[in-house]
């Protein structure tokens, strides 16, 4: 055997051994991965915590005090589902990514639209539903107006939510408004219940709801929404797995049509409203 030959045999082994021994590092590391997953932390502890915030109706208390809604269907789902209990963490909106971000709680399932800028802080899951916004307005602090146009001026005030897609719909647009901004749902209704504020940007069916639980004091400008926004689950970066589960029980809650089910009873029905007034 000349010494080249010997030379190629070296490397060759060389060579063989060093792709073994990555296959098996890459290996090793995909399971160190999976154990750090929130998918196996939630397994382990049993228990599925959900930070959200109350919309009406994706999620609000009942008269007994607990939390119904759609995203709380969602919720008790996903976690029956995974063989777990579920622990509502309910949070101030505006607070709510730097929650999740913290390990306050381990997904957001609460209405959130995906947007870039939310998404360059978090990962979003497929969507799992559609929602819109629309303006429902004051009849005595703004007569007669039936268009965005007519609420695009620096004399209108707008009441929004802080920190939602709503708030950023409004300065999109109605740049020329002004605007005020409440941490809380029930603030914002109120000042357009007052007359402090004309009208208010939300996403359906809050307007619609209003309208018609207020018929003497407020109206829908527009019969239709003005956007049309995708909602997905809210998890930490660098999670593979979890979002891997999530993806696919949508494509099955889907196909099922147990979504759009859930979707239809808390959004196009009023069977619930008992449970809450």
């Amino acid at each position: 055997m000349t010494l080249w030959q010997t030379t190629r045999m070296g490397l060759t082994a060389l060579i063989v051994i060093l792709g073994l021994a990555s296959a098996v590092w890459a290996g090793d590391a995909r399971q160190e991965l999976a154990k750090t997953s929130t998918l196996e932390q939630v397994m382990q502890r049993g228990v599925l915590k959900v930070g959200f915030s109350t919309f009406v109706p994706w999620a609000m208390k009942d008269k007994n005090g607990d939390f119904v809604g759609f995203e709380i269907d969602v919720a008790r789902r996903l976690a029956d589902d995974m063989g777990v209990k579920v622990q509502f963490v309910p949070t101030k909106w505006d607070g709510i990514i730097p929650a999740l971000l913290s390990g306050k709680f381990d997904i957001i399932i609460g209405g959130m639209g995906i947007t870039p800028s939310r998404n360059l802080k978090v990962n979003f899951s497929s969507p799992y539903e559609f929602t819109g916004m629309s303006v429902v307005a004051s009849r005595q602090a703004a007569p007669g107006k039936s268009s965005l146009a007519d609420f695009n001026s620096p004399d209108v005030t707008v009441a929004v939510r802080l920190g939602t897609t709503a708030e950023k719909a409004a300065k999109n647009f109605l740049p020329k408004a002004q605007l005020r901004q409440f941490s809380d749902e029930a603030a914002s209704i109120q000042e357009l219940l007052n007359g402090k504020a004309q009208c208010l940007v939300a996403s359906n069916p809050l307007p619609r709801n209003l309208a018609a639980k207020y018929p003497d004091q407020l109206y829908l400008p527009m019969q239709e929404d003005f956007t049309r926004e995708p909602i997905g689950f809210a998890v930490r970066k660098g999670d593979p797995d979890f979002l891997n589960y999530l993806n696919n029980w949508i494509r099955v809650a889907n196909a099922e049509g147990w979504l759009d089910a859930r979707f239809t009873y808390w959004f196009n029905g009023e069977e619930w409203k008992s449970l809450v007034e």
